[in-house]
């Protein structure tokens, strides 16, 4: 009898044993689903925006649906059509697309005149847009140069790059996200796009800032908050956009610091919260057309940047937006948008300023300037997304006060959309990014002759 209950012992010990452990896996499989819900926005720690010059979306990335269907992918992009063409300036034909040979170009403007210009060749101030003057404004660029340009009729405008000229843009845009309807902030040139960029308002300005603008930046919004930034500037101090701010002053040599920088702080774990990359003009790598500067050496640049970002242990946490400041005076079929004016302050208009004698809708701070190359590299990056939402530049400036909890800076940064919608926080990021092609450097140069 002790025997056997000395067993019955036993087997209830083992019963019991078996159903604390049913009980304790189940526990751990409960606690395993409560531990990981899908991640927000939260995840991401380190935003770093970077800005190139001058150049537009049907330029870059008019060709880039044959490249998608080369990859298996949905030809999803808004680009070029068929039946594109621009007037020359002496009207005496129209030029259509054609594939650049050389990797430079003569310069063209894009100022406020040239770019209402470029809207609606008849009538500039008007919402209507024909985008009819881009070869006529070229044309005309080149004949009031000094030396006189070669390219007087302004069939530069029609050329575009594809991705035998541009192999990382092509890939980088592909392989993670981007935009068809990315515009810059207004329809005029580069200082007031960049103050955009930074303020999300020229303070009425058109040109360029003759003043200090005393108006906050997302820098100060992040200062306040304690969140970590630095803009990082190849040319030392004085390429800082954050240049006509008090800002400026402020931060030079603490938080406005050497673009080699941030290669040490990739390397060091220090990279900030929120980081913002000016473009090197001054070795002529920003893209920018004119001046012999090599759109493929301005790829290569920021290739370099891209994938120091990859390789590093800050990827894990990270978004990347690349974009530019302004179309550059280039061809593009989408017009800009309407959007609302930031402060209610008007353009600073001198007598002879598009909109000075004959005012109109396009006199204000109410329309975007035209599309933008983009794309969005992170490891939460929905992969091969295209979005079509319409956004200008002052988005990122959005995204960052989402992120950090910061208030708007102005009416135009509020309107814009939480473009949260480039990533998938719910799926597993993308730790082990592919490696894109290397960029060629090698592509010709030339600025006096076509194509």
């Amino acid at each position: 009898m002790k025997l056997s209950a000395d067993k019955a012992i036993f087997a209830s010990l083992v019963v019991a044993i078996v159903f604390m452990s049913a009980c304790g896996q189940g526990r751990s499989s409960s606690q395993k689903q409560s531990q990981g819900p899908p991640a927000t926005l939260h995840a991401v720690n380190h935003i770093i925006y970077m800005m190139q010059e001058n150049e537009v979306f049907d330029h870059y990335f008019g060709q880039l649906n044959k490249y998608r269907q080369t990859q298996g992918l949905t030809p999803d992009v808004d680009v070029t059509p068929d039946n594109a063409s621009q007037l020359a300036f002496d009207h005496s034909t129209s030029f259509t697309p054609f594939h650049m040979i050389s990797m430079c170009t003569e310069d063209l403007s894009s100022f406020w005149n040239e770019s209402h210009n470029d809207w609606n060749h008849f009538a500039p101030t008007t919402g209507t847009p024909l985008m009819d003057g881009f070869a006529n404004s070229a044309g005309n660029n080149s004949r009031h140069s000094s030396p006189i340009g070669f390219d007087i009729n302004g069939q530069r405008v029609m050329g575009y790059y594809d991705e035998t000229d541009l192999p990382y843009y092509y890939f980088m845009a592909t392989q993670f996200a981007m935009s068809d309807r990315w515009f810059s902030a207004v329809m005029t040139n580069t200082p007031a796009n960049r103050m955009y960029a930074v303020a999300a308002t020229s303070h009425g300005v058109i040109n360029k800032p003759l003043t200090q603008i005393n108006v906050p930046t997302i820098f100060d919004e992040l200062d306040k908050a304690g969140v970590t930034w630095k803009n990082y500037v190849q040319d030392f101090p004085k390429g800082s956009s954050l240049r006509p701010f008090p800002t400026y002053s402020k931060s030079v040599g603490s938080s406005i610091v050497p673009m080699a920088d941030y290669f040490s702080d990739l390397k060091n774990g220090t990279l900030p919260q929120v980081a913002f990359i000016e473009r090197d003009a001054r070795e002529g790598l920003d893209e920018h057309p004119g001046g012999g500067n090599s759109v493929q050496k301005g790829a290569a640049y920021v290739a370099s940047i891209i994938d120091a970002l990859m390789a590093s242990n800050a990827w894990k946490d990270s978004v990347f937006f690349l974009i530019y400041d302004e179309g550059g005076g280039f061809y593009d079929h989408v017009p800009p948008a309407q959007v609302v004016s930031p402060d209610g302050i008007p353009p600073v208009l001198s007598p002879n300023d598009t909109c000075a004698s004959t005012p109109g809708p396009t006199c204000d701070f109410v329309y975007t300037g035209f599309r933008i190359p983009n794309f969005v590299v992170s490891p939460f990056a929905k992969a091969h997304y295209v979005d079509h939402t319409t956004i200008d530049s002052t988005a990122i400036l959005r995204f960052i006060e989402i992120r950090f909890g910061l208030p708007s800076l102005t009416k135009r940064d509020a309107a814009q959309p939480d473009i949260s919608f480039f990533f998938d926080f719910a799926a597993q990021p993308n730790l082990n990014p592919p490696t894109p092609p290397v960029q060629p450097v090698n592509g010709p140069c030339y600025t006096n002759a076509l194509p």
